[in-house]
């Protein structure tokens, strides 16, 4: 009686410890920057299900495919998120050779005949079934690692990186860089580009380095056009963004019908799943990158601005774990992510109030995709690893 009794006591003892730990382990996450993701979730979904379902009922598929699709995609992707969660980050060091070298093989890959052109990037591996992957969405993670460690780890007496390990992070940064204009990705190229400057600028490097890269780009970027390296589809956007007008039926086309989709929505929409420039299909890709002038032609002024309102808070959390980082590994990785997220934010809204030039970017947390939606969940997932290991007495 007296063992079965203790026995029992032990048991009892371990399973309130067990769960007491896991309780406080939760306790720990950063539950604004958790909700705010969940809610921008489930608001994406809905938009995506208003975007896709007009348009897969007339073709004769299930008007609810998309919208399972990429309820799998969420699910995936904050399974994803938790185990990078859990992890701690600080050993990422020791895996960050890996992660590049297998974003890089990815890159590679697209490059050869395992590679398929949709919306003329040719940025995507096809593997059936609805699902394709786009190795230059987690290529993202691997930049954002692997700045960290370059730029993270300061050489004895010495407050900031120095000059090799600048060289040596531009070096490493720009071969899928390069990569990833060949396929050509120029909106992933200026995410990238974001990210560079971003995690420069926060570890510490001089101002002279900041000055000559933002200058070489300038010099880099007219080079591009001035020698006609873009691609016919590439400078149409620019002239469709410096004059929509100019081609309203060509290349100005989509900037034209996102203006009047989000123009028509008023301050207050025309209700959810109620839509006509939704319903009628005149801008192409809503689900994706379009996906905000659904939620201004539906949810209007008010419901668009919450969903800023929400993404500022994500920069904004992202911002404070940053600065609450145990060490500066932890301040870079969660800057490199604020910077990956701000910017092709700013990119997606930008480009559908016509801002910003058109650019296959697709609005994080909120767009339809697979690639995307997982390399933003385990974003997500590094913002927390960092914060939940951040200094004791903050």
């Amino acid at each position: 009686m007296l063992n079965s009794t203790g026995a029992g006591s032990v048991g009892g003892y371990g399973d309130r410890s067990l769960w007491q730990g896991r309780l406080a382990g939760l306790r720990k996450l950063d539950w604004p920057l958790t909700v705010t993701v969940l809610v921008l979730s489930v608001v994406g979904a809905l938009l995506v299900r208003s975007a896709t379902f007009q348009l897969a009922l007339e073709h004769g598929d299930d008007p609810e495919g998309f919208l399972k699709r990429h309820i799998l995609n969420l699910l995936i992707g904050f399974v994803l998120g938790g185990v990078v969660t859990v992890l701690d980050y600080r050993l990422l060091r020791a895996y960050v050779p890996i992660l590049y070298a297998l974003a890089c093989v990815g890159l590679l890959a697209v490059l050869t005949p395992l590679g398929s052109t949709i919306n003329g990037s040719h940025s995507w591996i096809v593997i059936g079934g609805g699902f394709q992957i786009q190795p230059s969405e987690f290529a993202k993670v691997g930049l954002v690692v692997l700045l960290a460690m370059i730029l993270g780890e300061p050489r004895d007496g010495e407050i900031g990186p120095g000059r090799r390990d600048v060289l040596l992070a531009l070096a490493l940064a720009g071969v899928p860089g390069v990569l990833i204009m060949l396929q050509p990705d120029l909106g992933t190229t200026l995410v990238f580009i974001a990210v560079v400057l971003g995690m420069l600028a926060v570890s510490g490097a001089q101002k002279r380095w900041l000055v000559g890269l933002v200058a070489g780009g300038a010099a880099a970027g007219a080079a591009v056009f001035f020698f006609g390296l873009l691609k016919k589809y590439q400078i149409d956007r620019f002239t469709a963004f410096l004059n929509p007008s100019a081609d309203p039926r060509g290349a100005g086309y989509n900037a034209q019908q996102a203006r009047i989709a989000i123009g028509s929505g008023g301050p207050f929409g025309k209700g959810l799943f109620n839509g006509q420039q939704t319903g009628g299909h005149f801008v192409p890709e809503q689900q994706t990158d379009f996906i905000f002038t659904v939620a201004g032609e539906e949810l209007g002024f008010v419901g668009a601005a919450v969903i800023v309102l929400l993404l500022g808070v994500v920069l904004w959390r992202g911002l404070r774990i940053a600065s609450q980082a145990a060490d500066l590994f932890g301040t870079l990785v969660a800057t490199g992510v604020v910077c990956w997220l701000a910017f092709q934010t700013f990119e997606n809204v930008g480009m559908t109030l016509g801002i910003m030039p058109i650019t296959g970017l697709p609005l994080p947390f909120v767009s339809y995709g697979g690639s995307a939606t997982f390399a933003n969940m385990i974003a997500f997932g590094l913002l927390q690893a960092v914060h939940i290991r951040r200094r004791p007495f903050d």
